[in-house]
């Protein structure tokens, strides 16, 4: 049986934010019928993403270095630095909600204008958080991290029926020494166990980016490359290498 074809717009190319080399492109959804839950997660398996009510995925004629990257919650391994940052934030404590909070984007505005002046999402502004994290088709889940009494850290993930994709965490620039980024995503893939869902997305991940290549130091961890997802483990001292 033949599957169903997508329809689909493409954006005109435009210098991209990941590679400054390099100009992208991006497939963009058109068809309602997968703006839901099970077809979202049907789309995340075919490497699409999420950002607000949009559903897209790169599509650059001379460049495929934007790779989707998953890791299977049962057989992820946390190396040294992973086990450091999980004991560093013993005394944190975190809990789940499922509405949004005034306190987040307090908390998500001083972080893009702290964090991230030099990007695109700067300056930051109530209707971007909503357009960006938002859909009216899925409500995420609020990973909320406090230090004490005080919000200090918010991960917003979508729980799917397999899967939880992790969509964007921001933090108190105060606590960057925590390393927040990082124990989010640990407790993302705790999170992950616990509900018996079989992977966390985290995104695309783009080697020759600083940014955006964090995600691989998380193994071992699968990459959809050319509409195949395979598996990146680890040897005995740790380097990263295709199975």
């Amino acid at each position: 049986m033949n599957p169903t074809p997508l329809r689909v717009g493409i954006t005109p190319a435009h210098t991209c934010s990941y590679l400054p080399d390099q100009d992208e492109q991006l497939i963009v959804l058109l068809d309602d019928s997968y703006r839901n839950a099970p077809g979202y997660e049907t789309l995340l398996q075919a490497g699409f993403r999420r950002s607000g009510n949009d559903i897209y995925r790169p599509h650059c004629a001379q460049c495929s270095a934007c790779q989707s990257l998953r890791i299977k919650a049962t057989e992820f391994q946390p190396n040294r630095n992973q086990k450091r940052v999980l004991n560093k934030n013993r005394d944190l404590r975190w809990q789940l909600n499922d509405t949004d909070k005034p306190a987040y984007y307090a908390l998500y505005e001083r972080y893009i204008s702290q964090r991230h002046a030099d990007g695109s999402m700067y300056p930051p502004g109530y209707n971007q958080y909503k357009q960006f994290l938002f859909a009216d088709w899925l409500n995420p889940v609020f990973i909320e991290f406090y230090h004490a009494e005080r919000l200090i850290a918010v991960a917003v993930t979508d729980v799917l029926a397999d899967s939880l994709s992790a969509m964007y965490t921001f933090y108190d620039p105060e606590y960057e020494s925590r390393s927040l980024g990082t124990y989010a995503i640990l407790i993302q893939l705790e999170l992950t166990l616990h509900m018996h869902r079989t992977y966390l997305y985290l995104g695309y991940q783009v080697d020759n980016c600083r940014k955006m290549n964090y995600k691989s130091a998380y193994l071992p961890h699968e990459r959809l490359e050319n509409k195949v997802w395979k598996k990146y483990g680890i040897t005995a001292d740790r380097t990263l290498h295709n199975r």
